[in-house]
């Protein structure tokens, strides 16, 4: 078993998805759990997390359902208002949804990031997803880890995920080193809460990435040495593979995303650890029902 912790599907409707500009035409369709599997499959993948890609209570009910249709999907980080007066009737209507897995929210393009996670109400939020043994997954850029420090900190009664390793700057800009080496002091901090996990995934769209173009060699060798590091900080035990499928298509199929992760994976990883990297971490941090080996 494979599990790729980090895939999104969606029915496209232009007024949803606000992020996906004209610049990105691979992006402006549906794309959906069979768009990804014949990929999958060829790279050895063979089952996914759906993670929210629209900040809508319908995107939760969406996702679900997408993985009631698809056995390949195995469970669901969606999305709610973690700041309403009503989160826990809402988290009540989905309890008996056992695809249901965690929740995530877009801190990223949030306006003042920490504003929102200093936000009493979402730190409530946060605390009922916990005592509900539901996931978080954290989404923020490098330059926004220090206000995320003390929001991870704070919840530890469950699992929390970084996604994207925290998106460091890969583009090779003139502030390259200084970005660099604060990303990973930061990622070095925060790996020493014992309740946070890291997603391997999303970083060929942080290079200076260009649609059309394969990724150069110093991109490769940039995303192999982030890698590195997080293995480093968080250990074998906490580290995951994830494609960020389909918005990884914008900078490199989805054979090369899975091929550069396994190559890593053997060279970096023994056979246990390799299991864990592959399913057990994502299987732990989410709590997933996995399917028997026959099935």
């Amino acid at each position: 078993m494979k599990i790729d912790s980090h895939q999104h599907y969606w029915r496209y409707r232009q007024e949803d998805f606000p992020w996906i500009s004209e610049a990105m035409p691979a992006l402006q369709r549906d794309l959906l759990p069979a768009d990804s599997a014949t990929a999958m499959h060829a790279a050895g993948l063979t089952h996914s997390i759906a993670v929210q890609a629209r900040s809508m209570e319908v995107e939760t009910d969406d996702l679900l359902q997408l993985a009631r249709e698809n056995a390949q999907v195995l469970g669901v980080v969606g999305w709610t208002d973690l700041r309403s007066p009503q989160l826990e009737a809402q988290l009540a209507r989905w309890q008996d949804e056992p695809l249901l897995r965690g929740f995530r929210h877009i801190v990223q393009d949030e306006p003042d990031v920490p504003a929102l996670l200093g936000d009493a109400a979402f730190n409530r939020g946060v605390g009922l997803l916990q005592a509900r043994q539901l996931s978080y997954d954290v989404l923020v850029f490098a330059h926004q880890l220090p206000a995320a420090l003390d929001f991870c900190g704070r919840h530890d009664k469950h699992w929390l995920v970084l996604d994207h390793v925290a998106k460091p700057d890969l583009a090779h800009g003139p502030e390259h080193d200084v970005k660099a080496r604060a990303w990973r002091n930061h990622i070095h901090t925060l790996a020493g809460l014992p309740h946070l996990m890291c997603k391997l995934s999303g970083l060929v769209t942080e290079t200076a990435w260009a649609q059309g173009k394969a990724l150069r060699a110093q991109d490769r060798s940039a995303i192999l040495q982030c890698f590195d590091h997080a293995l480093d900080c968080f250990g074998a035990e906490r580290v995951m593979f994830g494609s960020d499928w389909p918005v990884c298509q914008l900078a490199a199929p989805y054979d090369t995303v899975a091929a550069m992760a396994q190559q890593w994976a053997d060279a970096r990883l023994n056979t246990t650890e390799q299991e864990g990297f592959w399913h057990g971490n994502a299987a732990r941090a989410y709590g997933l029902q996995v399917p028997a080996a026959n099935s």
